[in-house]
């Protein structure tokens, strides 16, 4: 009788020496999977939320693009230390990707002013179904969402390029003199402030002067120098 009553016993005792004995091992926490942040959000969201709402007074300028924007900051950030102005851009993106960011990196920050710069990235691309008016449609949404939310819009007229080194043949020139032609226009309709960044740099190719770039598409350093002047005359003017 006591033997039988020992053996469950026994059984109960190692079951719970094992449980205590063996080591539990987690599972590894799962890496974020980005690849459904098409447009980057990712990019500057912890940023933006460490910024905060604008101070009393505070006449905030966000500078929406791709890697002309975000170039700026990395190669002279001293034109904006100081100022309130909120670079966005992010490499390589096309217009649709700055639409869709539009909300979190422009609307959310409560801005006074955006610079809208977008086309290239779309023309270089390599689907082949990129139009001045997708551009322009996107151009468009942009404007629309800004004036929803009182913030006064600074639309560019895009840095000339006559030659993309890693698209190599598919004569942006006129493609880009086309665009401005269509953002100049719908700037004046609708009275916006234009944002001339092609004609002080340009050359007699339509291209980038070779002293003010780093590869005909990039400004250098002397390229930013002569874009900050004209950039600080346009936010002048929209803010007055």
């Amino acid at each position: 009788m006591k033997l039988k009553l020992l053996f469950p016993a026994l059984m109960l005792f190692a079951s719970a020496y094992a449980q205590q004995g063996t080591p539990v091992v987690q599972a590894p926490a799962a890496k974020e999977d980005f690849k459904d942040d098409w447009a980057d959000l990712n990019h500057y969201s912890k940023e933006n939320k460490l910024l905060g709402d604008p101070k009393t007074g505070e006449k905030r300028v966000v500078f929406l693009g791709s890697s002309i924007f975000e170039n700026w900051k990395k190669m002279v950030p001293e034109f904006f230390a100081g100022r309130p102005y909120i670079n966005r851009g992010v490499s390589g993106q096309i217009s649709p990707q700055l639409l869709i960011r539009f909300r979190q990196d422009v609307i959310d920050l409560k801005p006074k002013a955006v610079i809208i710069l977008a086309g290239s990235n779309d023309i270089s691309g390599s689907t082949g179904h990129v139009t001045n008016e997708t551009i322009m449609n996107n151009i468009r949404s942009m404007v629309q969402l800004a004036k929803a939310n009182k913030i006064k819009v600074i639309l560019c007229a895009y840095l000339p390029v006559f030659d993309y080194p890693w698209r190599k043949g598919i004569e942006p020139a006129g493609k880009i003199m086309s665009l401005n032609k269509e953002i100049i226009a719908y700037a004046k309709k609708n009275k916006l402030v234009l944002l001339d960044y092609f004609t002080p740099l340009v050359d007699d190719r339509n291209g980038q002067k070779a002293e003010l770039t780093l590869d005909g598409v990039h400004p250098n350093v002397a390229g930013y120098a002569i874009m900050a002047p004209v950039t600080e005359a346009a936010i002048a003017k929209a803010l007055k």
